[in-house]
């Protein structure tokens, strides 16, 4: 498995519409082969933003590359930029091999 994350620095008061645009987006994801998962993470607030992160699951790393690389990918991505800033910088990226996997009794895993 191959996870891919990109983390989001979220100006305070900018926090309900970048969540409504994750929310009201055609992904595209469900085309793709190799697609497991996504989430949108909320994660610790800071003086100036909140931090967010993306982060899709993949069967691989070559399924993933094979995502950047489609139409599916130029679509999910292709909008306008809106006219007020959300987030401050670009997004930080971070890919990840998974080495280890653990599923807990209420993880879908564990009832396979």
């Amino acid at each position: 498995m191959f996870i891919a994350m990109n983390r989001f620095k979220v100006l305070k008061d900018a926090t309900d519409a970048f969540e409504a645009v994750w929310r009201n987006r055609d992904s595209h994801l469900n085309e793709m082969d190799g697609f497991v998962a996504f989430h949108l993470l909320r994660g610790p607030e800071h003086e100036d933003h909140i931090l967010y992160s993306s982060h899709t699951v993949w069967a691989s790393k070559a399924h993933f590359e094979a995502w950047t690389k489609s139409e599916q990918f130029r679509k999910a991505h292709g909008r306008a930029p809106g006219t007020r800033p959300l987030y401050a910088g670009h997004p930080q990226f971070e890919g990840f091999e998974v080495i280890q996997t653990l599923a807990g009794k209420a993880s879908p895993e564990a009832a396979e």
